[in-house]
């Protein structure tokens, strides 16, 4: 046997595919359940897909980088809840490509910071941060505030999300470039943000 192992070890290409073999089967062995299980496919109890404008605030959100500085997952750590809200779990996030749970923490968590402020806040803050919390080091957005939404780009993003499994009717995808008419990507990331965690926050 000892032998055995002493000529696995010399031979580099024969340990590489054993390593793959090895890793590929645990993987497996963690992931294959979670693609099966309700807890993690299910939206949560009254988690829907992203109307229009919170739609362009989520990408607005990834595109300007803020996961970054901001994780939205909620630890199950008293620590957490008591400062946060209740924790995450995975039904909240179906609708999420990708999910935001993000690991860092330069600033707060934001899962559950929806209604904790009100839309001036927001606004105030994303145009300079510095107004309301003095000691903060988050940079500001002010081409936010010029920037408008493209009612046809939010259209083939809804649609392209139909096709993907979200439950968006045809009706909601027709009526996208009305609800996101003259609003500018502050006011859909205001939208975005004012919405996190407030179906879960509530119960």
């Amino acid at each position: 046997m000892a032998m055995k192992h002493d000529n696995v070890e010399k031979n580099i290409n024969v340990m590489a595919i054993l390593i793959v073999i090895v890793i590929s089967i645990g993987g497996l062995v963690e992931i294959l359940p979670l693609m099966a299980s309700s807890a993690v496919n299910d939206p949560y109890e009254g988690i829907k897909p992203y109307p229009a404008l919170r739609l362009e605030g989520r990408d607005i959100y990834i595109r300007e980088g803020c996961y970054n500085c901001h994780s939205q997952q909620i630890r199950p750590f008293r620590s957490e809840t008591e400062r946060y809200g209740p924790y995450s779990v995975a039904g909240e996030f179906v609708y999420d490509r990708p999910f935001q749970f993000g690991s860092k923490r330069t600033g707060p968590d934001l899962a559950r910071v929806g209604k904790r402020y009100s839309d001036d806040w927001h606004r105030i803050h994303l145009m300079n941060p510095q107004d309301l919390v003095p000691e903060s080091n988050m940079p500001s957005y002010p081409w936010l505030a010029t920037a408008m939404v493209d009612g046809e780009l939010t259209q083939r993003k809804m649609r392209a999300l139909q096709m993907l499994g979200d439950p968006y009717t045809d009706e909601e995808i027709a009526a996208a470039p009305e609800a996101v008419a003259n609003k500018t990507e502050l006011d859909a990331l205001v939208a975005y943000l004012q919405d996190l965690g407030t179906v879960r926050s509530a119960r």
